[in-house]
């Protein structure tokens, strides 16, 4: 599986769209919202740079995109009007793979620009945006050129799906029941690919800068913790269709996410061995879907997950089974919503390059 051409959101505004199903990505913009405006603040009282320049990396599209670039810009123009000091220029640059709908961030970036004018002061300076195609894995930026970089709900997603997963069968990533050599491939593939990610920021950030980065994790050491029973559903869903007929034996067990939860421990472990950054705030928050009452649990489930998993599942499946996947999975989560767990956990960890 090429990861750099399949790992993207639904795109568009349909029913199953990323757009229309990204309220859990929302929640967890609104949970680290202080920690983002505190690292802002200090980077910008230690910089006072006259030119700002954002990253968002795994901007992925559809409302919250421009929403948290837009609060980035206000929590900078915050720091600076508690300082007296003019406004400087903003540069925000929203990265993602090229495969993302980069279109549809743009056709609606007039209509932000204009709003994100009318809430500021006179003294508000420009605000430019950019967009940058590429991975996240590799370099993105010149050196030493940005002051702050954020990612939200993306560092879980691998570069690659993990080598020697052959044992993983009845799994689509590690679980607490996968055999010590899968669980051992995918941590490996975890440390290289987050350890490649502070490398190349760490070039592309000005000494002070910050980073805040959360992403989905697991509150233990062991994987028990990144247990959700909505993701086995798809299993059974590709077991039933593989005892069926339908779908090849062999393109089940060979059908692995190329995603990890880490623990906030083993976070802080590469951060420690990479070198490049002081971590200033490191924890690992819980979302409850239980307590949004005005959510539809079972169309929200349903829908976010085929939003994020169908173009990899279209990917090794084949588009014409893929529409019978979801059909069976949504089902299931229907019939057995009030059993589902509705938990998430991720990590929100807050640093500083040396």
């Amino acid at each position: 599986m090429e990861v750099v051409q399949v790992l993207h959101m639904n795109a568009g505004n349909g029913e199953a769209s990323y757009a229309n199903n990204s309220q859990f990505q929302e929640k967890a913009i609104a949970m680290a919202k202080k920690i983002t405006e505190e690292a802002i603040t200090d980077v910008y009282k230690s910089l006072c740079p006259k030119t700002v320049y954002i990253a968002d990396l795994g901007c992925s599209s559809g409302p919250n995109t421009l929403m948290e670039a837009g609060e980035l810009v206000k929590a900078f123009d915050k720091a600076r009007r508690n300082m007296g000091h003019q406004s400087p220029e903003y540069a925000v640059y929203l990265n993602d793979l090229p495969s993302n709908d980069f279109n549809s961030i743009f056709r609606s970036l007039p209509v932000h620009q204009e709003d994100l004018k009318k809430e500021m002061d006179q003294e508000f300076g420009p605000c430019f945006f950019a967009g940058v195609a590429g991975s996240f894995y590799g370099r993105l930026f010149p050196a030493n050129s940005l002051h702050f970089v954020h990612s939200s709900i993306s560092l879980h997603w691998l570069s690659q799906v993990p080598k020697g997963l052959e044992e993983n069968k009845d799994n689509i990533r590690v679980v607490a029941s996968s055999p010590p050599s899968v669980v051992k491939a995918y941590h490996e593939q975890f440390e290289c690919d987050f350890s490649s990610f502070l490398k190349c920021r760490a070039k592309e950030l000005v000494t002070g800068g910050r980073m805040v980065l959360y992403f989905l994790g697991r509150r233990c050491e062991d994987h028990i913790s990144s247990y959700n029973n909505v993701w086995e559903l798809l299993v059974k869903v590709l077991n039933n269709l593989s005892a069926e007929g339908v779908v090849d034996e062999e393109k089940v067990n060979s059908f692995n996410f190329p995603i990890y939860w880490a623990s906030p421990n083993e976070v802080k472990m590469v951060v420690e061995k990479e070198g490049s950054f002081s971590i200033e705030y490191l924890d690992n928050f819980m979302y409850d879907l239980e307590n949004e009452k005005h959510i539809d649990t079972g169309n929200f489930l349903v829908n976010s997950f085929r939003a994020v998993l169908e173009p990899i599942v279209a990917s090794h499946f084949g588009e014409e089974i893929t529409e019978e996947i979801f059909k069976r999975k949504k089902t299931l989560i229907l019939e057995s919503i009030h059993e589902l767990q509705k938990v998430e956990f991720f990590n929100v960890v807050s640093m500083t390059k040396k």
